[in-house]
């Protein structure tokens, strides 16, 4: 008897709450500009190994000091150049006996720098003197565009016209008439560099491509039902 009136209370109670409920329609937007590339974010890395911690170190050290002599006659300017990583780290031997523990029989030193690139036509040139001149590990590569603001704000605009566009289909399709926007928000988004990959890298005329880059904003927006 207790649960029939529990339920029987639950049924009487339904309506009230269903008007309680907020008449909402929510939805997400996204869009997308594309653009051509106008600097070029790069990491170089100078890897040496040797017998001695020190003689790796400091081989590593010399190969970083030629790629920046190297980078300074290309006209990089200093703001333009960080040190990313310096490592040091022991070379194990672990195949001369399988069944006797591995030995330490050298070290390797890894000096990385990150470059910004303001001139993409330089960037073949570039890379090609710093393998030249020392560096002998590329990576992380990307395209990117300096001055994003005025593109995000196309990508947001874009976003916000594709959530009011979803927001009246869906009130077209349930029959009731949007309302006010109560709420909008945004998330997630921004610049999608194009990537290449870290490699060994050999003195050679390097091809490069910088095709697109792809901006995007995502929003989330809430929209009252009108009465």
């Amino acid at each position: 008897m207790a649960a029939l009136m529990a339920i029987g209370l639950g049924l009487l109670a339904s309506p009230g709450l269903a008007q309680d409920m907020p008449r909402q329609i929510s939805v997400t937007g996204e869009g997308q500009v594309e653009a051509v590339p106008d600097m070029a974010l790069i990491s170089v890395g100078v890897e040496a190994d040797d017998p001695g911690a020190r003689a790796a170190m400091d081989r590593a050290a010399a190969g970083a000091q030629a790629v920046l002599a190297a980078l300074a006659a290309a006209g990089i300017e200093a703001r333009d150049i960080q040190t990313g990583q310096v490592m040091l780290n022991p070379v194990w031997d672990h195949r001369t006996d399988p069944d006797a523990a591995p030995r330490v029989t050298g070290f390797r030193a890894v000096i990385s720098m990150n470059l910004r690139l303001r001139d993409l036509d330089k960037l073949g040139p570039v890379l090609d003197a710093v393998v030249g001149d020392g560096a002998n590990r590329l990576g992380g590569l990307s395209f990117a565009v300096a001055d994003p603001d005025p593109l995000m704000a196309q990508a947001r605009a874009l976003a916000v016209r594709d959530a009011m566009a979803r927001a009246r289909q869906m009130a077209d399709a349930a029959g009731v008439t949007l309302g006010e926007v109560l709420s909008i928000s945004e998330h997630g988004g921004g610049a999608r560099p194009m990537m290449m990959g870290m490699a060994e890298a050999r003195a050679s005329d390097i091809p490069v491509a910088a095709g697109e880059v792809s901006l995007s904003a995502n929003v989330s927006m809430v929209f009252a039902i009108a009465e």
